[in-house]
């Protein structure tokens, strides 16, 4: 188990990790950390979410749009920068030798929006 405690399964319930595909994908020159800001699509009940990502080392840009991803939906909007509001987390892994984040993704194509569970 982790350091950070196990959660209860009511706990967990409330986090709603959905899939969504990325539908466009500009650089972020304000980030502290090399970023991307990512414009995902959750489908017709969520809608269009934005967020940022630490993700240049082992994505570029045209390798990252169209791609599906897994992210959290329902946590509070957070300022990234002075300009930017990320609306969803996206979901990754750390590698183990360099840290670099390798996204989360459903193995083969599905629905928008679709819920993790």
């Amino acid at each position: 188990m982790g350091d950070k405690g196990d959660l209860t399964w009511k706990e967990f319930e409330k986090v709603d990790m959905r899939v969504g595909t990325i539908i466009q994908v500009d650089d972020f020159p304000e980030a502290r950390k090399p970023a991307y800001q990512l414009t995902i699509d959750f489908g017709e009940i969520i809608g269009i979410r934005k967020s940022s990502a630490q993700i240049t080392k082992r994505y570029t840009k045209d390798n990252l749009v169209n791609r599906q991803i897994v992210a959290v939906v329902n946590f509070p909007k957070k300022q990234i920068g002075k300009k930017f509001m990320s609306e969803c987390l996206v979901l990754g892994a750390l590698g183990k030798d360099d840290g670099d984040v390798i996204l989360l993704s459903p193995e083969s194509k599905i629905e928008n929006g679709l819920k993790i569970s």
